[in-house]
């Protein structure tokens, strides 16, 4: 009996998840998998670089859905996956993650009648107005297998009356990929390429509606960020929309000002990889950027008020500090002189979670 799997992808973030999975999947002579990229994220920079660094196999189809509104985006995918799935029968679905293209492919194969599995399952910021957490709450709702990366995304789970054999503590897939290209990735040569340093800089990644959609915050981040650059190079591997919304609210010539802040274009995985590991510390509004940085042991300033990885602060090396532009200076400061925390290794972060993921399927599917 061969199982056969559709492994979903969308954006940026997916491709590191699934990178792992697909590793495992290919060495598997009783299972056939299909790659579904949705086209959610179809820059070269954020897409097909990651493809290729990452050795992801070339997708069976891109459904090709480009940049929309969450409405049209998430219709569009649903459009395209029902036609691939009614072509191309599956026994499981596995979605990554929490963008729309994880939502929008679990409500096809749910009313497909065709099995889910979401890996990075029960994660929680409990802020409804983050656009992630609407896609995560109703993908768990809806899915066969949690694949859980925390003992706080089990203990969510629990708290929302998920039956405990729908919940599969397997570790996270992100630092599968991470350990693997760790080594690889100290070979880059980015750090001459822009000029820097070992610890002799800090790295920026900002991209979250509620940061650069807003006036008001994106206003107070660079005040902070201005500050902070007098003390330390500031490198910003510039995120798509955040480029737009600088260039719409008019702050291109406050940040030409600020001398020792470089903006980049965005960079590959293991050069970005390589870039963070060297960092003195990392400000970053992205969720996975937190949890490399707590196994590279890296500070980090997360521009958020809240995190659905918790764990990242009571075990890690994150700091939560918002949009407070006070705080952020104070804790950048603190790191410059030495006072940072160090963090700990969360349980099952160790490179094994696409092998558990892979044969929890197999063994649920009798195979």
């Amino acid at each position: 009996m061969t199982l056969n799997i559709a492994l979903v992808a969308g954006a940026r973030p997916n491709f590191m998840k699934i990178a792992p999975i697909c590793e495992v999947l290919k060495n598997k002579s009783d299972i056939e998998y299909k790659v579904v990229h949705t086209g959610q994220h179809y820059d070269e920079n954020m897409s097909k670089v990651f493809f290729d660094q990452l050795g992801i196999p070339k997708p069976d189809v891109n459904l090709n859905v480009g940049s929309e509104s969450h409405a049209v985006q998430t219709a569009k995918i649903m459009m395209g996956f029902e036609k691939f799935l009614v072509e191309n029968k599956q026994d499981i679905v596995v979605v990554v993650g929490d963008v729309n293209s994880t939502l929008a492919c679990s409500l096809v194969a749910t009313k497909l009648h065709i099995p889910v599995a979401h890996v990075e399952a029960g994660l929680r910021s409990f802020n409804w107005n983050m656009p992630e957490e609407v896609n995560r709450v109703l993908t768990d709702r809806i899915s066969d297998y949690l694949f859980t990366s925390c003992e706080d995304a089990n203990e969510n789970l629990i708290k929302e009356g998920f039956s405990q054999d729908k919940i599969y503590f397997v570790g996270n897939v992100m630092i599968d990929t991470l350990m693997k290209f760790k080594a690889f990735s100290d070979k880059s040569d980015v750090l001459d390429v822009l000029g820097l340093k070992t610890k002799d800089y800090a790295v920026l990644t900002m991209h979250r509606p509620s940061n650069v959609d807003s006036f008001e915050n994106l206003s107070k981040l660079i005040d902070a960020l201005k500050v902070v650059q007098d003390k330390i190079p500031i490198i910003y591997p510039v995120h798509p929309r955040t480029k737009k919304r600088i260039l719409d609210f008019g702050f291109s010539e406050t940040l030409d000002e600020m001398k020792n802040f470089k903006i980049v274009e965005p960079l590959g995985y293991v050069d970005f990889l390589h870039l963070m590991d060297n960092a003195r510390f990392v400000v970053t509004d992205s969720g996975g950027i937190q949890e490399e940085t707590t196994i590279l042991k890296i500070p980090c300033l997360t521009i958020r008020n809240e995190t659905e990885r918790p764990v990242t602060i009571t075990k890690g090396t994150n700091v939560m500090v918002g949009t407070d532009k006070q705080k952020i200076i104070q804790e950048a400061s603190n790191i410059l002189n030495n006072n940072q925390k160090t963090g700990k290794t969360p349980v099952k972060w160790d490179g094994k979670a696409a092998s558990r993921i892979v044969e929890i399927l197999l063994k649920e599917k009798n195979i």
